[in-house]
């Protein structure tokens, strides 16, 4: 008798899979009921449903009233002194955290792991520790949440991707080895966009975060439009209240743009201050043009000093080669800032809300008694330095090699922001002549020199005007209607320069729907 054949499952049934599995982890006494989300107009995507001022989570019952308190008034500082104290537990506080984050999932699919049994575990041990007059650390008994690239031993890191499924972590991520010495808890994993940040077809990938395994993740504050990406799992789920301190990457915005979508606090460190090795990446291993870097959300600045000062003194160079061995230290700060602000770009013109944040906050600084210095288009560099990030992202096919391996179909957004990018073309010549002829070494190479140049001239800029700092618009747009996003260049453009002076913050910006 000859063997059997069983036929390749589906794409759809192997993602169909992966999300039921994700369902079952969230225990039957937390998940919302069908009365409850019937006082909501479903496909939430297809409908401006606001989870926040509704206080959504809260209406669902699911929560305690101590369990609201913990997780809706206490920042990351307030958490912590209450931890050390004692007025709260770790295991309360990872309970409440736990179950907000459940709610916030069923809600606007924010989560792709969890790790609740083994959380619950860990903070119990962390209060038997205290209960001895012990801390593991700085960040004792603090849920965390961790963008789904982060390995953690025993979850997948799928990053939204059928190729990756079925593969368990054998191993932590160096930062989340630090993080876990620190005394944090980890508890859950978030979304993410297809391929992450990788290219397809020559341009930026999708800052949406949809994936065909976890499917779309929403907006809180409207749920018809997108978080951004391609951390935004993690600002969907923070502003949401389901995490106090998240963790994200950025190599072009993805931190920094979900901050602006979700109007949480974002912070895009410089590369190599944050460990971001032994991650699950979409990318050709080797080739690291333009370098990736880890960094905070949060919803109040506190929880980003807070995330830095104890990553940076837990001499994170000793675990990661991908770390600069500097120290946290604080700079006094001078009575007047010489601040620079980024022009707005012809090209990319900003939308009314960008454009009125941006003049606001020129003059709030200024009646502050600092000096503001408007840098011209041509010194703000932004289409320039945005065609070298294109040219740089298209060199490497990894991403779609990704998606044809797992069988599955380009989401919308790839398909969008390819069709914008091929628009650019018509009205925009990059500043070099035609590459089609030269072999991607030879490609590098020429992205590598203007990049050179362009970092040069930025340096000159900068000690031309004799700059402190510089703020600059964090998108064309506030949140957008799925699918919609576009490309990003006011988020590209510092990843091209990758300035230790660019360590840039987005903050909220005011309506998100």
């Amino acid at each position: 008798m000859g063997s059997v054949i069983h036929p390749t499952p589906s794409w759809q049934k192997r993602a169909a899979k992966k999300q039921q599995e994700l369902a079952n982890t969230i225990p039957p006494a937390w998940r919302i009921s069908d009365a409850f989300k019937a006082t909501f107009p479903v496909p939430f995507s297809d409908h401006r449903n606001d989870f926040i001022n509704t206080e959504a989570i809260r209406k669902s019952g699911i929560l305690t009233e101590r369990e609201l308190k913990i997780t809706g008034e206490y920042d990351v500082e307030g958490l912590l002194s209450a931890l050390a104290d004692g007025s709260l537990t770790c295991a309360e506080v990872t309970l409440a955290y736990s179950k907000r984050a459940a709610v916030a999932q069923q809600l606007v699919s924010c989560l792709t792991e969890t790790m609740f049994t083994e959380a619950q575990e860990r903070a119990q041990y962390l209060d038997a520790l205290r209960a001895q007059g012990k801390v593991a650390g700085p960040l004792h008994g603090l849920p965390i949440s961790i963008k789904d690239n982060f390995h953690y031993k025993g979850t997948e890191s799928t990053i939204g991707m059928l190729s990756f499924l079925d593969e368990k972590s054998t191993r932590n991520s160096p930062l989340v080895d630090i993080l876990l010495k620190l005394g944090a808890v980890l508890y859950v994993k978030t979304n993410v966009p297809q391929t992450m940040m990788a290219s397809h077809k020559a341009i930026f990938q999708t800052t949406d975060s949809h994936n065909n395994v976890f499917q779309r993740c929403l907006n809180p504050w409207n749920s018809a439009l997108g978080p951004g990406g391609s951390s935004g799992g993690e600002g969907s789920l923070i502003a949401l209240r389901g995490s106090p301190l998240g963790v994200g990457t950025d190599i072009g915005g993805s931190i920094r743009i979900p901050a602006l979508c979700c109007g949480t606090y974002g912070f895009r460190p410089s590369a190599s201050r944050v460990p971001n090795g032994g991650m699950r990446g979409c990318t050709t291993p080797g080739m690291k043009f333009l370098l990736p870097c880890a960094g905070p959300l949060s919803l109040g600045l506190d929880g980003i000093e807070i995330f830095f000062q104890s990553v940076m003194g837990a001499r994170p160079a000793f675990s990661d080669s991908t770390v600069i061995d500097v120290p946290w230290r604080k700079v006094p700060q001078k009575p007047s800032l010489r601040i620079g602000v980024v022009a707005e770009d012809p090209i990319f013109p900003l939308h009314p809300p960008v454009r009125r944040t941006l003049v606001e906050a020129t003059h709030l600084l200024e009646a502050e008694g600092h000096q503001i210095i408007h840098l011209s288009p041509e010194e703000g560099q932004v289409i320039q330095l945005n065609e070298v990030a294109w040219g740089i992202f298209s060199l490497d096919p990894a991403g779609m090699n990704h998606i044809k391996a797992g069988g599955e179909p380009v989401v919308p957004g790839m398909e969008y922001i390819y069709k914008q990018g091929e628009k650019l073309k018509g009205f925009h010549k990059p500043s070099w002549s035609d590459l089609s002829e030269l072999d991607r070494l030879s490609k590098l190479a020429v992205f590598n020199a203007r990049r050179a140049e362009l970092r040069e001239d930025y340096r000159k800029m900068w000690v031309r005007h004799d700059l402190d700092i510089c703020i600059a618009p964090p998108a064309q747009s506030t949140a957008v209607p799925h699918d919609t996003f576009g490309l990003p260049p006011y988020t590209a453009f510092l990843n091209s320069l990758d300035m230790n002076v660019f360590e840039y913050c987005s903050l909220r910006i005011g309506h998100y729907y």
